[in-house]
């Protein structure tokens, strides 16, 4: 049976017609000491009012009830002045990414791994794209996209910044006269930003089971072993050869992910308003938000490689918010090429269409080399359903909050 999206774009949409009140900041068992950029940069982080529509802010697409991910299962969130606009890209987590991320480059860094031979492997930068080499640039894009906050210019932000219960707290941060530039005063508000998501424990508490695993204080189970096993296997699932799960040479714990790109050929997403028109397609380091790289077609159709912590926590999965399941993802990844039919459609002529999310002259740039996508029709997949249970299992294993000595749920 062929594997579909979760449902028609407009069913999707019903499932969150406006963005969620805007999330309650964490509660930490000990409350962080903030310098008094990052205690500013909270309070807008949290600011609802900083958007066209007054009902969204930082917290409502990076919920930190949800990971500092999406807090539903649409595969792009609705913003805008209204907040009916949709964007076209799946949500990314702010856990794990924030302090360890390196600049963008083309260069690969020995620390990151040997996966590529060439030395142009695109690798860090903050978004899908990684177009972003610092926090405030993030933080700024969303602040005039239409289809998030949609504001017009700096003005109309330091305008709100200025009218906000924070804003005498914001002269004295920075200046009586902050106000007095736009351009100034935007800069410094996504500085405290910057600094919040830095600043703050709750976006790297490394307080999985697997950060107790690691520490010996806890034991994996007999699934999670097995789960482990088949994760790091090169010749099945091969996923630690992106998603690195060993400790770095200094003993830090590892963010599974080598900050680097991939072109997956993942299935088009109806559910993505954008994609109606059939010319459209996010071509990822090529555009349609990163520029400076569209004419190197050797970059089109990769995508950043994100972290796999608090992945069991996820609604939505892939750069086009495409599956719904951790379990529809997994199979997806192992049966993409033994049984295309259950996730292509078919032409006018009957033939499956893989990779029918890029333009077809850009197919050659989806990953075939690399175990388990080097298989071939009929094959058979390298995780029957008991092997996905047990990955499954393991990468429960990554969500934070996990209590030595707990008794884990019943179930994969």
């Amino acid at each position: 049976m062929a594997i579909v999206a979760a449902s028609a774009p407009e069913m999707a949409e019903a499932q969150a017609t406006r963005i969620p009140a805007p999330a309650a900041a964490p509660q930490a068992a000990a409350k962080p000491v903030f310098s008094d950029t990052a205690a500013l940069g909270k309070l807008l982080f949290y600011d609802p009012s900083l958007s066209a529509s007054g009902r969204m802010s930082c917290a409502s697409c990076h919920s930190p009830a949800h990971a500092y991910g999406p807090p539903n299962g649409l595969a792009a969130q609705l913003g805008g002045a209204d907040l009916r606009s949709q964007g076209t890209r799946a949500v990314p987590t702010l856990r794990y990414v924030l302090d360890r991320t390196p600049i963008w480059t083309h260069v690969q860094a020995a620390s990151l791994g040997e996966r590529f031979e060439d030395d142009n492997s695109p690798a860090g930068g903050f978004g899908w794209d990684g177009r972003f080499n610092r926090l405030r640039d993030q933080a700024t894009f969303p602040l005039f996209n239409p289809g998030e906050m949609a504001n017009g210019d700096a003005a109309s932000v330091v305008a709100k910044l200025a009218r906000a219960p924070y804003a005498a707290r914001f002269k004295q941060v920075f200046g009586e006269t902050v106000f007095d530039s736009p351009q100034v005063a935007l800069r410094e508000a996504m500085t405290a930003i910057e600094r919040y998501e830095l600043e703050e424990p709750d976006f790297h508490p490394y307080t999985s089971k697997f950060d107790y695993y690691l520490d010996g204080k806890a034991q994996l189970s007999a699934s999670e072993r097995r789960g482990k096993k088949l994760f790091d296997d090169p010749n099945g699932g091969n996923c630690a050869s992106c998603h690195i799960d060993q400790p770095g040479a200094n003993g830090a714990h590892p963010l599974f992910t080598d900050f680097q790109f991939e072109a997956l050929g993942v299935p088009r997403n109806p559910e993505l308003r954008v994609n109606r028109d059939p010319a459209y397609y996010d071509e990822g380091l090529c555009g349609p938000l990163r520029h400076d790289l569209a004419k190197d077609q050797t970059m089109c159709g990769l995508f950043k490689t994100p972290t796999l912590r608090n992945v069991a926590t996820r609604q939505v999965f892939f750069h086009n918010g495409r599956f719904h399941t951790l379990r529809d993802a997994l199979r997806f990844y192992v049966e993409r090429d033994t049984n295309p039919e259950k996730w292509y459609p078919r032409d006018a002529h009957g033939q499956v269409v893989k990779f029918d999310d890029l333009p077809p002259a850009l197919r050659r740039n989806v990953d075939t080399i690399d175990a388990p996508l080097t298989s071939k029709r009929g094959d058979k997949p390298v995780w029957n359903a008991r092997d996905i249970d047990d990955v499954i299992a393991f990468l429960k294993t990554l969500d934070d909050g996990y209590q030595p000595g707990a008794q884990p749920p019943h179930g994969p």
